[in-house]
């Protein structure tokens, strides 16, 4: 959402790339209406978000938001080495046309992820609901953990 609202051209794409190229987050106001506008033009009742909330912040105004009119039925986490993830980065950007897929950028996101995302994820796996992979694995080995993790999470959903 945040990268197609940055193609689009506008002001608020503009801000947004600003964000992104210096490895920050996106104010959470303008992350949660691009969510929320993305569900409702859907019409569906299941919804993977990816990277978000990215902080404390994003978390509470999404509560503050959202309330219970949604159900998190869970977190997926991928646990991956930082040298790992630098180097798919790197060979990402040489393909990828994003501004941010240059080593000064992956660097400040891992500062970032530590020092905001990490405490998001504490929270939600205090609660029992972050499922845990081993992101270095295979392409097909992480699927098939996600996707059991995903059916068991739909199955919650369904009993509820």
């Amino acid at each position: 959402l945040l990268r197609a609202e940055r193609a689009s051209g506008s002001d608020q794409g503009a801000m947004i790339d600003e964000y992104i190229k210096n490895g920050k987050i996106v104010p959470v106001e303008v992350t949660i209406r691009l969510l929320l506008a993305a569900i409702e033009a859907d019409g569906g009742s299941r919804f993977l978000i990816d990277g978000f909330p990215r902080n404390t912040n994003n978390l509470s105004g999404w509560q503050q938001t959202v309330g219970t009119k949604l159900t998190l039925a869970g977190v997926l986490m991928y646990d991956v080495a930082e040298s790992v993830l630098e180097e798919r980065l790197l060979e990402r950007g040489k393909t990828s046309g994003r501004s941010d897929d240059n080593i000064e950028s992956i660097k400040k996101r891992f500062v970032t992820f530590k020092s905001e995302s990490m405490p998001v994820i504490e929270y939600y796996r205090h609660q029992g609901l972050v499922s845990t992979f081993h992101g270095a694995k295979s392409v097909d080995e992480v699927w098939y953990e996600t996707k059991a993790a995903i059916d068991a999470a739909e199955v919650k959903l369904s009993a509820a």
